[in-house]
């Protein structure tokens, strides 16, 4: 493969995070050697601590991209909408789109936190609980208007996020239903477990 154009800049550093994210998405992270990721780019192995210091190194970096702009994104999806309902239903619309759309990275943040190192594993930790605690505040404010009857919050949303984030083993682009399909029953089937009203 030819030489990336501007394989010192940052076209080179965002050509090697696509590279990884796929190689660790097909390979896992053990398997993905330097020497195959500098090939899939066009460099040199020696290149590639012109931008990575290290295998664990691109794999924070993977990870931690990652989930701050899942965490910018909610943020926005969020942004301007205060009644507790409307606030899940964007929070369930926003998660599972999000999470069809970007499905390797997805995959690499939950089945290879296990391969960080302790640092990074407790810094991806605390912007997971991040995310996590949005989704508890969602639910807390719904108990406190009197509009959710949850016993405990903590443990609803992980039930929550464990059903929403399974879209990514089984949705398919060309299947049967759409992205909109989903949402629609997903967002049934929270509103329907946590509304006082629907008890």
């Amino acid at each position: 493969m030819a030489r990336t154009a501007g394989s010192h800049g940052p076209a080179t550093m965002e050509a090697i995070r696509a590279a990884g994210l796929r190689l660790i998405f097909e390979h896992g992270y053990e398997t993905m050697s330097l020497r195959r990721l500098a090939a899939e780019v066009g460099i040199q192995v020696g290149s590639l601590y012109n931008h990575i210091s290290t295998k664990q190194a691109l794999l924070f970096d993977l990870i931690d991209v990652h989930m701050r702009a899942l965490l910018a994104e909610l943020e926005k999806a969020l942004h301007g909408i205060d009644a507790p309902d409307d606030r899940l239903r964007a929070f369930v619309a926003f998660h599972v789109s999000y999470h069809i759309l970007r499905k390797r990275e997805v995959f690499i943040s939950y089945s290879e936190l296990r391969s960080l190192e302790r640092d990074n594993y407790a810094a991806i930790v605390r912007l997971r609980r991040q995310y996590e605690d949005a989704l508890i505040a969602i639910l807390q404010q719904g108990v406190a208007a009197g509009d959710f009857s949850v016993g405990d919050p903590r443990v609803v949303a992980f039930g929550i996020l464990a059903m929403l984030t399974g879209v990514c083993t089984w949705f398919q682009p060309d299947g049967r239903l759409t992205a909109d399909d989903v949402i629609a029953i997903y967002t049934e089937v929270v509103l329907s477990g946590v509304l006082r009203s629907c008890r």
